[in-house]
């Protein structure tokens, strides 16, 4: 497979799960927003958003307050932002377009019904009181371009590539929404462990789609150290950093058994799998689990890097 094909494939899959990620990281807030005195600032969790995001920069660039209506625009259909969800969507089918013939017929139309299902849906001024069924399209359009792909693509580079691309950047998200709540403070008369930063990381989970999974797995009421632990080690949760490397290296591995030698992508995503598989949630809370995400984010980016280099350039 062509460079510039395996490229326009790789970055298709990450557009649709980033536009996806920027809906969680949306309804995360959203939820935040709804619990009473959540903060000293009534956009505390609405810049949440932005930094969770990584668009806080770009956003003050065009406003100069943070209220919930203009972030909602601003991450969800903004021309002017480049990672809003809109552009989001225009570029994975842009890029789908591009490598038609490498796609199923299921999964072109998942990518091309979404697009202009958006214009029609969405193309006018949306209230932000439509953001809920707003996020739930989104989610849903995402879920058809996955699993089109996953019950119809066949079984090679194509289908590898998309498939990297989906959980490289399913692993950044699930990153930064954990990473929301550092940066929603608890106002200082409420305890850690009490009632508000127990909603708080409810609304993490939900946000996530993990609230049933973390009652099924620990069977206690909601602590941060145990919802870290779902959502960065445990490797049976769909969306934790663990699985999502789990099956980076799974389909690096595939690629490198059909080209018939390694590089430096396969090793980045050993090293980082290895260094999960070898974390403890007490050890990751002592060193700060802001730092920590940090720091993978960092180590995730290095890897796309080089699955760039090695693959698609």
């Amino acid at each position: 497979m062509l460079s510039r094909a395996a490229d326009n494939l790789f970055w298709m899959a990450r557009y649709v799960e980033r536009a996806e990620s920027l809906a969680r990281i949306l309804h995360a807030a959203s939820r935040m927003a709804a619990i009473p005195n959540i903060g000293s600032s009534p956009a505390n969790e609405w810049h949440s958003a932005l930094a969770a995001a990584a668009r806080a920069d770009a956003y003050f660039e065009l406003h100069e307050a943070v209220t919930a209506e203009q972030v909602f625009q601003f991450l969800a259909f903004s021309e002017a932002n480049p990672a809003s969800i809109r552009n989001c969507l225009r570029a994975a089918r842009t890029n789908a377009r591009a490598m038609r013939t490498a796609l199923t017929i299921e999964t072109w139309e998942a990518i091309n019904g979404a697009w202009l299902d958006f214009d029609h849906l969405w193309g006018g001024a949306v209230p932000l009181s439509e953001l809920n069924r707003f996020i739930a399209w989104v989610k849903e359009v995402s879920l058809r371009v996955d699993g089109s792909a996953y019950r119809s693509m066949l079984r090679h580079e194509a289908y590898w590539f998309s498939r990297l691309g989906v959980y490289i950047e399913r692993a950044e998200t699930t990153a930064r929404i954990l990473d929301v709540k550092y940066h929603v403070l608890l106002p200082e008369h409420e305890p850690v462990g009490g009632g508000l930063d127990y909603f708080q990381w409810s609304a993490i989970l939900r946000a996530v789609s993990a609230l049933t999974a973390y009652h099924w797995v620990y069977r206690d009421s909601i602590k941060p150290w145990l919802v870290a632990d779902l959502l960065i080690l445990r490797e049976e949760m769909p969306r934790s950093l663990a699985s999502c490397y789990a099956n980076i290296s799974m389909y690096l591995d595939e690629l490198a058994s059909d080209h018939g030698r390694q590089g430096e992508s396969q090793r980045a995503a050993r090293r980082l799998l290895a260094q999960l598989r070898n974390s403890d949630m007490k050890e990751i809370f002592q060193g700060g689990l802001h730092e920590f995400l940090t720091d993978f984010i960092a180590a995730n980016n290095r890897t796309a890097n080089a699955v760039t280099e090695q693959y698609l350039v």
